[in-house]
Formats: structure tokens, sequence, C-alpha cells
């Protein structure tokens, strides 16, 4: 769930804004860099920040009647790194806030820090550790794009539960609550997301192999 306009106190929503633009900078230098020495994937680019809208714009219903959605922000950290990502989901999630008014203003902040620096970080961290203990290809991109979109809701939880913790159990009791919400949709979500990217990452292999080589993801190709 992206965080809705105005629901976070101003002094949470200030303070993840300030969490989030130091890598944001830093991803802002990351993009500028790869596409200094590789021009030609400025297209590429542009599929990864579409691939993250798309995805994170299907909203389905939960049972609290918020939402969840797909994050979509794996296949782009496994193509450029998570940092890459900063940015890229920083455009999403306003594009999202001003167009869809899913998400907020007063809530980007909070929403990139979860959606664009979490999510991406842990992303690409799966995939190397599954890549380093021997995993194919397909089960490294499948555990990355999964465990990345359920870190973002973890962090989604953990955000909601400090803002609004609960009076008898406190903050525990809170991110309890939220987290076991939100699993009941998210945890199929994240599986067909990483499904969904392994089919993306295995046929742009296939068919870019070439032009893909010096990215990342690309280093597995001899175990897909």
């Amino acid at each position: 769930m992206h965080i809705m306009e105005g629901f976070l106190p101003p002094a949470h929503a200030i303070g993840w804004a300030a969490a989030s633009l130091p890598f944001l900078a830093f991803g802002l230098r990351s993009v500028k860099r790869t596409l200094a020495t590789h021009p030609e994937q400025r297209m590429l680019l542009g599929v990864a920040a579409a691939f993250a809208f798309l995805l994170s714009a299907l909203k389905l219903p939960s049972v609290t009647g918020s939402c969840s959605h797909p994050t979509g922000i794996g296949l782009g950290a496994l193509l450029f790194g998570p940092a890459a990502m900063v940015p890229v989901g920083f455009v999403v999630l306003l594009f999202q806030a001003l167009l869809l008014a899913h998400g907020g203003i007063t809530t980007l902040g909070a929403n990139v820090f979860s959606m664009a620096v979490v999510g991406p970080f842990v992303a690409y961290g799966v995939f190397r550790a599954a890549a380093k203990a021997g995993a194919s290809r397909s089960v490294a991109v499948f555990l990355a794009a999964c465990l990345g979109d359920l870190a973002t809701y973890v962090t989604t939880s953990i955000q909601l539960a400090w803002a609004f913790p609960d009076a008898v159990g406190g903050f525990a009791a809170s991110f309890t609550k939220f987290a076991g919400i939100f699993g009941l949709t998210q945890v199929p979500i994240a599986i067909s997301e990483g499904l969904l990217t392994v089919l993306v990452v295995n046929a742009m292999a296939r068919f870019n192999a070439h032009e893909l080589r010096a990215l990342p993801v690309m280093a597995m190709e001899k175990k897909a």
C-alpha cells in the first residue's frame, strides 16, 4: 500500500522524506554515471520505469478497505543496481500521486523509502546471495523480486506502526496487526510478481543478451 495523502503525522512525513533524500541524491549520481558510460541503455531504463509504474498502479483491495499491489522494482534493481531505482521509484510514486491519487505528496518520502529504497536494495541483496549460493538465474530472480516486494510491505507496516502504536501493545502489536492484514493479499501478489519478473528477465536474456551483457542480472547467464 502507498500510504495515502495526509495519513502520517507531520513529523513522521518530514522524517521519512529526510531519510530518503541521501538515497535519492546517490541514486541520481548512479544513473548519471551509468548513462554516461552506456548511453544506449536509456531506453532500457525507461522500460524498467514503465514496468514499475504499471505494476505498482495495479491496486487490489485489501481486507481493511485499503489496497495491495505489486511494486515492479525488482526488475530495475537487477538490471541497473538498487541505487538507480531510487530516482526511478521517486518519479513513479510522484506521478501516481499526482495522476492517480495513489499515495500522496506529504507521504511521498515514506513511500519512496519503502518502495524505492528498501525494496530495491533487498531485491539486489537477495539476488547476489542466491547467486553465491549456486542458485540458477531464474530462482535468484524469483527470490529477489518476491522478497523485494515483501520487504516494501514490511517497511510500510513499520512506518504505520511507528506512527500509530497500539494503545495496549504499543509498536509490536500495531506492527503485527498491519503486517498480518497486508500479508493476506501481499504474499500471493509477491509470488506472482516474482514469477512475472522471471519471465521478463528470461525473455530479455534470450532476445537481447548482447545489449544486456554488462548488466548485473546477466552475470547469471550460464546458470539460467
